[in-house]
């Protein structure tokens, strides 16, 4: 029985796939004693209507944002709601075999981990998307190094009290993925992979495009510049001071003074250098004032909440 654990879904247009994986959803909670949480992130399709067909049951919470948050945005609100030790997201889309659940659930707690992403290892996808997973590792390892190779999984299993007080930092859209696993490995707690089968989607396209991969990549950013700020001012801030190093040091050795060149150079990596120490002192007073926030219920509709 897993009576400790809450399954998380944000859905946005996925009636379709839901009414195809719902009845499996809802037998697989009722035989292992596991709560379920689906927030309905400001759908305009049936899926208001679909959540409400099994809205009588005990251990499903159904959530409705009036508006479009994102899918981390929906993901925010459905750990916020969680009152088990450990929750679990997945996709609304099938993609994720039920049995990956219990599987993550049951090396969770026999390695006394605090995250476990679901490594969706070598499933087909198109060279695009393929790229474009490969380049966001690639920055993230430059700004942070890390040994998770799937860090954008959907599916990854919590200790629900870490997991709520690293939301703040999260952002609403795709790169929610990202980041809260690189806030859990950044804090120092222990994040494991483990092998999970993707099926092919049910129904429906994937939303990722072009502009979710600049997102994702500025999210990195901005995780990077609160965590280790040096990382991204220091690089330059040495490439200017050696550039400077090497342009002036012949005009120095023919007597030949500094040159404006040098000048500009040095300033500008001092520049860069002072940057980074002022942000790194920033980002410590910033993280040591960061508390996990009260969960916050405006905007935020219980289906069914009239039948109680």
């Amino acid at each position: 029985m897993m009576r400790d654990l809450t399954i998380v879904i944000p859905a946005y247009n996925d009636a379709e796939a839901l009414s195809l994986f719902f009845p499996e959803l809802i037998s697989y909670c009722q035989a292992n004693g596991c709560r379920l949480i689906i927030v309905n992130d400001g759908s305009s399709d049936n899926t208001k209507a679909l959540l409400e067909q099994y809205s009588s049951h005990d251990f499903f919470l159904p959530l409705l944002h009036k508006v479009n948050r994102g899918y981390g945005g929906a993901i925010k609100t459905g750990i916020n709601a969680a009152q088990t030790p450990y929750v679990i997201t997945i996709d609304a889309d099938g993609q994720h075999q039920l049995a990956d659940v219990s599987a993550l659930h049951k090396a969770l707690r026999e390695q006394d981990a605090d995250m476990i992403v679901g490594s969706r290892g070598k499933h087909k996808e198109n060279l695009y998307r393929k790229t474009g997973k490969t380049l966001i590792r690639f920055i993230a390892n430059l700004l942070m190094p890390i040994k998770i190779k799937d860090i954008n999984s959907g599916m990854k299993i919590y200790r629900t009290s870490l997991a709520k007080q690293y939301l703040p930092l999260c952002p609403d859209n795709m790169a929610f993925s990202d980041i809260i696993t690189l806030s859990f490995i950044h804090h120092k707690h222990l994040v494991l992979e483990h092998q999970i089968t993707v099926l092919p989607r049910k129904s429906g396209t994937s939303t990722i495009s072009t502009k979710t991969a600049f997102d994702t990549v500025l999210e990195l950013f901005n995780i990077v510049m609160l965590f280790n700020p040096t990382r991204i001012f220091l690089p330059p801030a040495l490439f200017f001071l050696l550039f400077a190093t090497g342009w002036g040091l012949p005009f120095i050795l023919r007597d030949e003074g500094v040159s404006v060149g040098t000048l500009l150079l040095f300033v500008t990596g001092m520049i860069f250098f002072f940057l980074g120490l002022i942000a790194e002192q920033l980002s410590v007073i910033r993280q040591s004032l960061n508390r996990p926030p009260a969960c916050k219920s405006e905007n935020i509709v219980t289906v069914g909440a009239e039948r109680k």
